[in-house]
């Protein structure tokens, strides 16, 4: 079975995340999504922890779903999606005379593990109740021997990787390698996340990473923000441990894997593994150019490497962007080697290479915001997604399977217009930088440039 997941939301108890979140709005949007396995996420708050505890109850070995609440009680009644019990931790220390500070998601199997890593971290005095993703005063090494004593089958993942602020490799707190940070824990951390400003391919260049996977999830802050990136899981049964062991699998494993099942002529393979990563197009990340915001200019890595890092307006050091870290830290040039040939979001392949290919989309509200001419969190396009998702089909399905045909009949020539045109790469582009998320669009309106991307083939 292949599941698609966000396994990177944050809860109401997170600083700048809003408030209206709460369990059952995010099974909501993720129906509305077409989202099989999502995180409650932020369990190292007491409040929030608590409210889990009350709400969820476990389906399969550590799969959760949603209680169903009738006459003001719960009942062992659940609804969908599934849920999976990951968190985001900040640790913010001072190491070898540098500060760092850096986001580690954390994977636990139970609520029994997530209480005692709880406790283990009060314990060392960490403020649990200050934020919904806490900050630590502890190192990466050491947020992983505390974790992964307590039990083994947790997993720990940088967020983000390529973030300036708060990325694993990000120029501004982060590290130049693994082992620099998790020093003798290196061996057990099998997977980064890519982060909206950062795609696989950037990441493929990376030689630490040649043997661990690329994950993709979206960070929400909001609900409509859930599922801006995702990953699907190929697995015999939604457990943990088969999500775990997708993620702990090497990648050289699955090419081997793939050929295997060529030989032998197999449908499907039932060891777990990541069959690929849905994305934003990088550009529109953040942090995907170097740049500063207060004198608005922005630069690529060519262009940087002419001026340097400091702005040529105000003489102040420019953001290091996603894309000139990876330039700064690549052993090899970029390439994409897997073409798709993706009939449906439930079977999804790579036609060559040990990598899980991945896929690039651009949000349906923002389609319909340019397709409408009017702001994305306008009423106009919340009324048009709401009628498209409830009556046509749920958003990646709409995105990545619907005939465009389907797609007019019901959304209107424009719609299938624009939709044609997102799916073959056929867009436009203004790339983000300094935290100004850049600005994607369908049809040119003078500033953006068009993107430079080999066509997915066969993607619906």
């Amino acid at each position: 079975m292949q599941v698609i997941a966000d396994l990177h939301l944050h809860s109401p108890y997170a600083r700048a995340v809003s408030k209206n979140i709460t369990l059952e709005k995010m099974a909501e949007w993720a129906q509305k999504k077409g989202i099989d396995l999502i995180t409650p996420a932020d369990w190292t708050h007491p409040i929030w922890l608590a409210e889990l505890k009350n709400n969820l109850i476990e389906v399969n070995e550590g799969i959760f779903k949603l209680r169903l609440e009738t006459g003001g009680q719960r009942l062992d009644q659940v609804s969908e999606p599934h849920f999976l019990l990951s968190t985001e931790v900040s640790c913010a220390y001072h190491q070898e005379g540098r500060y760092h500070a850096v986001h580690i998601l954390i994977f636990a199997p139970n609520l029994e593990t997530v209480g005692k890593i709880n406790k283990k971290l009060k314990e060392l005095g960490q403020n649990l109740l200050s934020d919904g993703r806490p900050i630590l005063n502890l190192s990466c090494r050491d947020l992983a021997a505390h974790v992964l004593d307590i039990d083994s089958n947790c997993l720990l993942i940088p967020a983000h990787a390529w973030t300036p602020w708060f990325g694993f490799y990000g120029a501004h707190g982060g590290f130049d390698s693994l082992d620099d940070a998790f020093k003798d824990y290196t061996k057990y951390i099998y997977a980064v996340e890519t982060g909206l400003g950062s795609d696989p391919a950037m990441n493929w260049r990376i030689k630490e990473l040649d043997n661990r996977n690329i994950v993709s999830f979206s960070d929400a802050h909001s609900l409509p923000k859930i599922g801006r990136e995702a990953t699907v899981f190929e697995v015999p049964e939604l457990t943990y441990g088969n999500i775990k062991e997708a993620i702990v699998n090497k990648p050289e494993a699955r090419g081997q894997r793939l050929e295997t099942r060529k030989k032998k002529n197999l449908a499907s393979s039932f060891q777990p593994q990541i069959s690929c990563t849905f994305e934003f197009y990088r550009e529109e990340g953040k942090y995907h150019y170097t740049g500063h915001r207060k004198c608005g200019v922005s630069f690529s890595p060519e262009e940087t490497k002419k001026i340097g890092l400091t702005c040529p307006v105000c003489w102040k050091k420019l953001t290091v962007g996603a894309l000139q870290r990876t330039e700064d830290l690549a052993v090899r040039g970029e390439s994409i080697n897997c073409k798709l040939d993706i009939n449906s979001v439930r079977r999804v392949y790579s036609k060559n290479g040990s990598r899980p290919p991945f896929v690039n989309f651009v949000p349906l509200q923002e389609i319909l915001s340019e397709v409408l001419q009017v702001g994305v969190g306008s009423k106009k396009v919340q009324t048009e997604y709401e009628r498209l998702v409830s009556g046509l089909a749920p958003e990646f399905d709409i995105l990545l399977n619907t005939p465009l045909g389907n797609i007019e009949k019901f959304g209107g020539e424009r719609l299938r217009e624009a939709m044609g045109k997102v799916r073959e790469g056929n867009i436009f582009v203004k790339p983000g930088y300094d935290g100004i998320f850049g600005t994607v669009s369908i049809w040119p309106h003078g500033e953006e440039q068009k993107l430079e991307k080999p066509r997915q083939e066969s993607i619906f």
